[in-house]
């Protein structure tokens, strides 16, 4: 970044004062465009601050990125900035650093990368204007928050088995940049290795940053981090940091860490993008899980981007997992990253028993088979919990007419309504797509027969069922629907936690990262569902839920069970999953994709058309896939570049908007990377003309 160099402008153009000094400023905005843009201050601002500026007829807040020497317009074109804001630190180098990295590998404009990742107290103009002597709303949320504080009693540590304290000092010894793989099954310990490492980090005077893939994790390691490492960092150096906070909750988490005031950092994974002025490493907890990728905006790996800012800070990163994803598993058998394996659990002598049940010739109770709930009625003799795991939330999937075969469909998607339960007189119907809700007919709508019933079960169909089996049994459900109000899933894991709970129905939400310490039998529902995805991630995807779910199981006792339905039990994934042979699995994925060109043996990016007609958004695509072909010295890397066909989307159309895609694919990183940047810097135009909507997503993980 070049130096500040102030120049004298003609007064008479610009309205600047008669003999006044402008320095000149280049300042990244969220708008869709390329590019930096220029103002002029009449004062020296720092690189890293924020700004109010006109954009036209609106007022934004931008970050100064840069000091040109001369602006790239006349300077008599130039605009005065209106408010140079001074009410929190400049934003550090190391922290532009990354966003810059993001902005270029993602194909982002590098605005739309720094303003939505400041809390949104920061980047609200109506925060200021009209407000300038009222402090800031920084200072004033300090007092507030200062009354919230959380004390919790702190904690003994258990002793290490040979495995852990092996892992914990190679870790702890590093002082440099590595990407370590900590892979340990499910219930052996890996929290723990995590925070005696953060304890010896902590104690050299240095932040940590724990990263989580949901919200529902962050309560139970809440508790660990504070009661474990309050004595090393101090009882209110904790902070937290997702999207569950309200505005000022996740202003003051980032505050107080961009001043060094907490020491660790919990979060979800916009918090990879909090200053952390002195950090010292970095975990990443269920690095494989797909929570970690963003889905909308800048479509970024913030597994990705921790091992990017680790290297930049030259800091170790641990990424644990029980099932790897295939890359980072990839990338330890061939050396790259450090590997520690805890291959036995902490505190059971024996991993839980998988047991596969052929579903194919038996009688079936509303989705359960005898095996299963005669195991059910065992734990409840035992006084132990169950958990019946369904990925599907709702009470059906779909309602279907017997008499014509109308099915619910939704009115704005090329999707089913899924059939839920009302807390009123009414069920409803809605769309898990576009949000669509309407109430269930009383009669067909087509042949207004009145015999309309709910096809295939979700969670809440299950737990009615159960409720009907087991009276005597204290049932639960823990879904998003069950979880919408804020602290409601933490309230639901605590009765669980608490023993309040005999059998819990759940989803994904449940699956991963809950130490339930009295749950014996784990019961997997239509797990067949994934096997024939269109994704290739898809038996990946499946192994590390059922291997994630199963490890729920038996974590404090001996004799935990897993029961997994199934019409296809000699499943190449359930056969290793039965095995509890994540090794073999790995292998065979990898050498699968290998065979034919897949990831992690090529690098791919996805470019998503959205019209109100299907032919538009196939237009754009095959347009877009054209033009390297019309303009080959524009495009000089497309030779080593391959662009599929566009093809419609799966769900076609959602919220009545008609979308298709087209794959892009290289197998060379940085070439895939330069031909992106040429590719995109095309796109607008073409996007414009055909008034057609447009992503692009770089390392997509759907397709």
């Amino acid at each position: 970044m070049s130096v500040p160099v102030p120049d004298t402008v003609d007064h008479s153009v610009s309205g600047t004062a008669p003999g006044a000094v402008a320095f000149w400023l280049r300042v990244a905005l969220d708008v869709p465009l390329q590019g930096l843009f220029d103002y002029r201050a009449d004062t020296r601002v720092p690189v890293g601050a924020r700004v109010i500026v006109p954009f036209g007829a609106r007022q934004l807040v931008g970050v100064v990125i840069e000091h040109p020497e001369r602006p790239a317009l006349d300077p008599r074109q130039l605009r005065d900035i209106i408010l140079a804001l001074d009410d929190t630190d400049p934003l550090p180098e190391d922290w532009l650093r990354l966003a810059s990295f993001a902005a270029q590998y993602y194909q982002r404009p590098l605005g739309e990368v720094i303003l939505p990742a400041l809390p949104a107290g920061l980047r609200k103009v109506s925060a200021y204007l009209g407000k300038r002597s009222a402090g800031g709303p920084v200072r004033r949320m300090d007092r507030r928050q200062a009354r919230k504080a959380v004390e919790i009693e702190a904690d003994e540590p258990p002793q290490l088995n040979v495995e852990q304290a092996d892992a914990v000092a190679a870790i702890a010894a590093l002082r440099e940049h590595k990407t370590v793989l900590l892979h340990g099954v499910t219930g052996s310990g890996k929290t723990e290795v995590y925070l005696h490492v953060a304890q010896q980090v902590l104690a050299r005077g240095r932040q940590v940053l724990f990263m989580v893939p949901e919200i529902n994790l962050t309560p139970q390691f809440e508790l660990s981090l504070r009661a474990r490492l309050s004595a090393v960092a101090g009882a209110q150096a904790l902070a937290i940091m997702h999207s569950g906070l309200s505005d000022g909750e996740r202003l003051q988490a980032w505050m107080r860490v961009q001043r060094g005031e907490a020491r660790v950092l919990l979060g979800t994974r916009l918090s990879i993008f909090a200053p952390m002025p002195e950090l010292g490493l970095i975990v990443v907890d269920e690095e494989h899980d797909v929570s970690y990728k963003q889905q909308d905006g800048l479509r970024y790996s913030a597994r990705d981007l921790a091992i990017w800012r680790a290297h930049d800070r030259n800091v170790p990163v641990v990424l644990g997992s029980a099932t790897p994803s295939l890359e980072t598993w990839n990338h330890a058998e061939s050396g790259r990253y450090l590997r520690y394996t805890l291959g036995k659990r902490a505190k059971a002598a024996e991993p839980p028993a998988l047991r596969l049940v052929d579903t194919r010739r038996l009688a079936m109770e509303q989705g359960f088979s005898p095996q299963l709930i005669e195991a059910m009625e065992r734990r409840l003799e035992l006084g132990q919990q169950s958990l019946v795991f369904l990925n599907r939330r709702g009470y059906a999937p779909v309602l279907n007419c017997g008499s014509c075969g109308w099915v619910s469909q939704c009115t704005r998607c090329t999707a089913y309504t899924v059939m839920h339960r009302g807390r009123g007189r009414f069920n409803l119907l809605q769309c898990h797509h576009c949000g669509y809700q309407a109430r269930v007919p009383r009669a067909c709508p087509d042949c207004g027969d009145q015999d309309l019933k709910p096809m295939g079960r979700g969670t809440q169909r299950v737990e009615e069922y159960l409720a009907e089996r087991f009276p005597q049994a204290r049932i639960a459900r823990i879904d998003a629907d069950s979880t919408r109000l804020k602290g409601s899933a933490a309230a639901l894991f605590a009765q669980v936690h608490a023993g309040e709970v005999d059998i819990l129905v759940g989803t994904q939400m449940v699956a991963k990262g809950h130490d339930f310490a009295n749950l014996g039998l784990v019961g997997v529902l239509n797990a067949d569902a994934m096997l024939f995805a269109q994704d290739f991630r898809a038996p990946e995807r499946l192994f590390a839920q059922l291997m994630q779910v199963a490890g729920r199981a038996g974590r404090h006792a001996a004799g935990g069970e897993v029961i997994i339905q199934t019409d296809y039990p000699d499943q190449a994934v359930y056969q290793a999953l039965v095995r509890h042979d994540y090794h073999g699995f790995a292998r065979y994925g990898l050498a699968e994709r290998e065979a034919v060109g897949l990831p992690p043996f090529a690098y791919q990016a996805l470019l998503t058309a959205e019209a109100r007609e299907l032919p538009k958004s196939l237009e754009f695509l095959a347009r877009a896939r054209g033009l390297p072909a019309e303009n080959p010295q524009a495009f000089p890397e497309a030779g080593a570049v391959t662009l599929y066909d566009p093809v419609p989307l799966r769900v076609v159309r959602v919220a009545n908007i008609e979308r298709a895609q087209l794959l892009v694919e290289s197998h060379n990183r940085p070439v895939l990377q330069r031909f992106l940047t040429q590719w995109t810097a095309a796109l607008p135009e073409l996007a414009r003309e055909l008034r057609i909507r447009y992503n692009l997503e770089v390392d997509p993980l759907e397709i």
